[in-house]
């Protein structure tokens, strides 16, 4: 026998059994103009195969040069991997989107790519952090093998749990008829606006967590350099002076291109920004960072130029 529930039907409750629930999204993309497509398609698809040969090159060096394995290296080695894979979530779908016309995800696939965008966004903020810090500790000793893994397993472990803590909240909301997303990928606050459930509970946690995950890197790394620049202060000789300076020149300008975009698309208020604009800041920080973190790392590092001149100079020897 079926027992109706007693509980009054509310206006929400309502609005939901008159709107049937979204099975897929649809991600615009950059632009809907057929002519700009193929464009966007060869660009993008350059900028993945160059991020994924530099950052691949970079690990390799890393893992077959034993002078480099040491903390800052293996940092840089897991900021590649975290590179490699942040662009790998987003990137692909929209090429084969581009290819086949179509611009559908389904629920489970949107989740996924949100899911793992924001674990190689928060373990880039993380990774940026201690490796500023391992800068620091080294003009005073040098980092135990220990602390470095303790640093790696954390980053690791938080980026999964504040994906995975944003991701639990969102399955728990209704989606009814709107599936557009004005976007290239499915991040979570174009998603959340989708939603037509109560969603005060996402964005407060979204708000404290994205401060935390911002806020605490950023501080440390704010930290460290301001020890670093008295202790440098400190040299009496000017060459001394600017070989500290260059070294930590790579790590400041990632920094600033990575933090600068960051909090173009997700701190200033939504009245100063049009969609337009959130779209080039997420292609910033997800699509060019990753690309141009090998070139800055590389070029201005004598240690990996070393390496991979080395390593091409072995592979030439036995051709």
């Amino acid at each position: 026998i079926h027992v109706p529930s007693l509980r009054p039907r509310t206006s929400r409750d309502m609005f939901q059994a008159n709107h049937t629930r979204v099975s897929e999204f649809l991600l615009l993309g950059l632009s809907e103009q057929l002519e700009h497509q193929q464009l966007l398609f060869v660009l993008f698809l350059g900028m993945y195969l160059v991020t994924m040969v530099g950052n691949l090159l970079i690990i390799l060096v890393i893992s077959l040069d034993s002078y480099l394995h040491t903390p800052m290296y293996v940092f840089l080695a897991n900021l590649s991997l975290a590179d490699i894979s942040s662009i790998s979530t987003s990137v692909p779908k929209m090429l084969v989107n581009i290819q086949t016309k179509s611009q559908s995800i389904s629920f489970a696939e949107c989740v996924t790519q949100m899911y793992f965008s924001i674990v190689f966004v928060v373990i880039d903020n993380f990774l940026l952090g201690v490796m500023a810090y391992d800068r620091f500790v080294n003009y005073i000793t040098v980092m135990r093998p220990r602390l470095c893994t303790l640093l790696m397993a954390t980053s690791w472990l938080f980026s999964n749990l504040v994906a995975l803590t944003h991701t639990l909240l969102l399955v728990q909301l209704t989606f009814c008829d709107a599936n557009t997303i004005p976007h290239f990928f499915c991040d979570l606050a174009p998603l959340l606006h989708l939603s037509c459930s109560d969603t005060v509970l996402n964005q407060l946690v979204m708000f404290i967590l994205g401060s935390s995950v911002i806020a605490v890197p950023f501080g440390l790394i704010l930290f460290s350099y301001i020890c670093i620049v008295s202790t440098v202060l400190k040299i009496s000789s000017a060459e001394g002076k600017w070989k500290t300076f260059s070294t930590c020149g790579s790590h400041l300008s990632v920094v600033t291109l990575f933090y600068g975009t960051i909090v173009g698309v997700y701190f200033l208020p939504s009245s100063a920004q049009s969609v337009n604009t959130d779209k080039i800041g997420a292609v910033l920080f997800i699509v060019v960072t990753p690309m141009v973190n090998p070139f800055i790392y590389s070029l201005r590092n004598k240690d990996i130029k070393g390496a991979l001149k080395k390593i091409i100079s072995k592979k030439m020897f036995f051709l």
